[in-house]
């Protein structure tokens, strides 16, 4: 993959992760700036996504570590868990809201 693509699929990520937190209603607070986007919660902690162009992977910082995701077979999984961006992103949401998120 070259950077032009790298840069849109991670886009595309990006934009389903803003859509999922405004159609979630949870009290989440999103801003992107650069090749990061900060997540902030009622408790002002934070979840930080950002593109590592280099690696051509993402990277996910919370409460529970960092983790780091590659693009296999279409699907940005994590090298430490194996699960999906997205799934992680709403595993880590829940628990800086220290409850469940209706996710639609």
């Amino acid at each position: 993959m070259n950077e032009t693509e790298f840069h849109q699929l991670v886009d595309v990520q990006m934009q389903i992760i803003e859509e999922m937190i405004d159609d979630s209603g949870a009290d989440i607070d999103y801003e992107t700036s650069g090749n990061v986007m900060t997540l902030e919660f009622e408790d002002r902690s934070q979840i930080i996504i950002n593109r590592q162009e280099p690696m051509k992977e993402i990277w996910l910082a919370s409460k529970s570590g960092g983790f780091h995701f590659s693009l296999i077979d279409n699907h940005w999984t994590c090298s430490k868990t194996h699960l999906e961006l997205i799934t992680m992103v709403k595993q880590e949401c829940e628990k800086h809201c220290d409850e469940e998120i209706e996710w639609v």
